[in-house]
């Protein structure tokens, strides 16, 4: 028997593009972004659910599904919170200076979230340097390649609010 026999084989590096990289990668800067966010809910004095429904208020418009103003209904439901839960959330956002509650004007029974002015700034001023990060991250390809990791992107998040349904 030669010695090359005995030696275990490595198994060969892993497929940067396949399943276990994307995994890994993805849960690495998932827990990335909770750690950021829920630095942030610290320093507000808020939940990390709270952070999480100004995300979802902010991003409303750019919304495939649904676009438009944000609702507390259809928040309650992108959330998955009880009624009183939303709303519980909601009075700690609007006390921080966070969201406004706007009645709509041609229904005064539909209320609309938005993202206050003040709320902005201070969210602004936090994240600034995850805007940068990201900047300088971008700046690393080709526009062609950000199209495609753009294009990846948005096609991940639409197979994931199919599993989500």
């Amino acid at each position: 028997m030669r010695r090359a026999d005995l030696t275990p084989s490595t198994p060969p590096p892993e497929d940067p593009t396949g399943l276990q990289s994307f995994a890994v990668l993805l849960r690495r800067m998932n827990a990335e972004f909770n750690r950021i966010a829920q630095e942030f809910a610290q320093a507000q004095g808020l939940h990390l659910t709270d952070v999480q429904a100004l995300i979802a208020i902010l991003d409303a418009d750019q919304d495939d599904a649904e676009p438009g103003p944000m609702t507390p209904g259809r928040l309650r439901k992108h959330m998955n919170l009880t009624s009183g839960a939303m709303t519980a959330c909601l009075d700690r956002l609007e006390r921080a200076g966070h969201i406004r509650r706007v009645r709509a004007e041609d229904d005064r029974r539909v209320v609309h979230l938005h993202y206050a002015q003040a709320g902005r700034a201070v969210a602004r001023e936090y994240f600034r340097p995850l805007a940068r990060a990201t900047d300088a991250a971008r700046g690393r390809f080709t526009a062609d390649e950000l199209g495609t990791v753009v294009r990846f992107l948005a096609e991940l998040n639409r197979q994931l609010g199919l599993v989500r349904r």
